[in-house]
């Protein structure tokens, strides 16, 4: 599949990419899709994000190379292009069902600056990309490469480990824990009320557990202080294997969490909260709050939301109408499944 993958991105100006990586169903195994195997399925689209230093260099090579995979926007050019993706939405400019014969592959492609996915890892401004790269994808660059990024991937990771904590109980499974994880960006989507199957954080999670975990043990391991991990336990109520852990759920371990949060969803947290002050104030009353956790899942739906609808409508003019069409028809049929 690796070998695939870099043969599908060698036709793109890879000059100022930093960052590229493969997510989605026809890249990582879910429940309900074919097993991914050597290639593809037939019907599956390759999802793709080209992480670049230059977006209107990128752009405009691009369009000289490949102008079929723009809509009616390259007639604007590419600095507009450029500043389409920029300064709308999430930051990231898409171009949805390309269809690549040579290969026999079917790709969408995000294009996203540097510096904009920074920003949405670190701080949760948009809570888009940042919300993919919460779950295991395919890295098609090494980041680690680039100090910058990989700190902020880093701090991305243990963001949402401390958000799943807040929200969960004292005990609980390797399965519950990634369940929360991978339904931070979710959640406040607008598309799981019509455009996405209903058990989709579910089929996402069953099947990578492993993966979550390897994904996640660096994260773990800064919070060791907190939470205890048993590798070889038993599922409540029956006698499966499954990891457990417990962490620490006072009012001093709490806040510790609060503090840590990305600065959109402290500002939302402010925003939200039944107590009015600055932030540290707003901590000390969430920390002894029954009611923290349904504030903290109400504060990150609201970025989630505002960023979901401003996207998908962005992407429909980015993809065109008649593409845009036909990928929310697929993506309808998935609201439909059993």
């Amino acid at each position: 599949m690796m070998d695939l993958y870099r043969r599908t991105v060698t036709r793109f100006p890879l000059g100022s990419v930093s960052y590229m990586f493969a997510y989605g169903s026809g890249v990582k195994q879910q429940v309900g899709y074919n097993e991914i195997g050597a290639r593809p399925a037939p019907n599956s689209v390759i999802d793709l994000v080209f992480c670049v230093r230059d977006s209107l260099g990128f752009h405009a090579e691009n369009m000289h190379r490949h102008p079929s995979h723009y809509s009616a926007l390259r007639h604007l050019g590419p600095r507009f292009v450029a500043q389409y993706q920029e300064r709308l939405g999430a930051g990231v400019y898409f171009n949805t069902l390309v269809p690549l014969q040579d290969v026999g592959l079917t790709i969408k492609y995000g294009v996203v600056s540097e510096d904009n996915l920074i920003e949405d890892l670190k701080h949760w401004r948009h809570l888009y990309l940042a919300g993919r790269l919460q779950k295991p994808v395919t890295d098609l660059v090494n980041p680690t490469d680039n100090p910058l990024l990989k700190s902020a991937l880093d701090k991305n990771l243990l963001s949402a480990l401390l958000v799943a904590l807040l929200l969960l109980p004292e005990k609980f499974t390797a399965y519950e824990l990634f369940l929360a994880i991978a339904g931070i960006s979710y959640k406040g989507d607008f598309r799981m009320i019509f455009g996405e199957n209903k058990q989709k954080v579910h089929n996402i999670v069953t099947p990578q557990i492993t993966e979550f975990f390897a994904l996640y043990q660096p994260s773990m391991s800064l919070l060791d202080k907190y939470v205890a991990v048993n590798m070889h336990g038993q599922e409540p109520g029956s006698r499966k294997p499954a990891i457990l852990f417990e962490q620490d759920k006072s009012r001093l371990a709490t806040s510790q969490h609060l503090r840590r949060m990305p600065k959109e969803l402290r500002r939302r947290l402010q925003s939200n909260a039944a107590s009015r002050g600055d932030f540290p104030e707003v901590v000390e009353h969430l920390s002894m709050s029954p009611l923290l956790p349904k504030v903290l899942q109400a504060s990150v739906n609201d970025i989630v939301w505002r960023s979901s609808v401003t996207q998908s409508l962005k992407n429909i003019v980015s993809a065109g109408v008649l593409k845009s069409l036909i990928y929310s028809y697929r993506k309808a049929q998935k609201t439909f499944a059993v």
